[in-house]
């Protein structure tokens, strides 16, 4: 039961989380986003704002790695790991919005009425791409509480052959695609909002490449054959899928 509540817990913070990184990066509702806050100088911001995407990258490759899991879990309930994961994340995301220093120069600023809620609107497409995605390859295991609930009913979650639902037939990863959208469809385009777009942008290549090599090693050829016919991050098309 412990276990069951503590990722009830977890999953309630991300869950919290999400909802605050829409408003912080699309800069409505939440109390400080990404343009918000005490502007000091550039070279100290952008130092402080790399060190913060920084340590989110290393947090989230690191204990997403299986060589990790394996460690992790001789100290931790195997039914809390992912719990665990999903939340560290999540702390790691709230110091990044609580430290985030703003950097207000303009890069693009779209004046057009129609045009900006063109673009608001496409952000919000990224956000929902992101949020379904997840719910295609099964969002309650993807955060952890298919897990909890199982270890609750004294149940082994069985290991999911290889698919490819809805979106993933046309990317290999819609929901990075749609953090992709997310980030950069912004009306206004300051620096802070553009060193955080292209921080994000270079971690998710980097960490897509090292979880593709993971998957490769976990379904063989059923994904190396995928790999060949759909396109990683963004939908170019590639042969059929059968």
């Amino acid at each position: 039961m412990v276990t069951f509540i503590y990722g009830i817990i977890c999953y309630l913070i991300f869950f919290v989380t999400f909802l605050y990184a829409v408003g912080f990066t699309g800069n409505f509702i939440v109390p400080k986003d990404i343009n918000g806050g005490v502007v000091g100088s550039f070279f100290q911001s952008l130092t402080v704002n790399i060190a913060l995407l920084s340590l989110f990258a290393l947090q989230h490759s690191v204990m997403a790695r299986p060589g990790f899991k394996r460690w992790w879990t001789k100290y931790i309930p195997k039914a809390a790991e992912r719990s665990t994961y999903v939340l560290l994340s999540s702390v790691v995301l709230i110091i990044l919005f609580w430290q985030w220093r703003p950097m207000l120069g303009i890069v693009w600023h779209i004046e057009n009425a129609m045009v900006r809620s063109a673009v608001f609107g496409l952000c919000a497409v990224g956000w929902l791409i992101t949020l379904s995605s997840s719910c295609m390859i099964d969002h309650f295991e993807l955060f952890g509480l298919k897990q909890i609930f199982f270890h609750l009913k004294n149940k082994n979650v069985r290991a999911h052959g290889f698919k490819k639902p809805a979106l993933y037939r046309v990317v290999r990863h819609p929901i990075m695609l749609g953090f992709f959208i997310a980030f950069w469809a912004a009306p206004t385009m300051t620096v802070g909002h553009l060193i955080f777009a292209i921080g994000t942008t270079l971690y998710i290549v980097i960490g897509v490449w090292f979880e593709e090599r993971d998957l490769v090693c976990h379904f063989g050829k059923d994904y190396s054959e995928y790999q060949k016919e759909v396109s990683m991050l963004l939908p170019f098309p590639k042969k059929n899928i059968k």
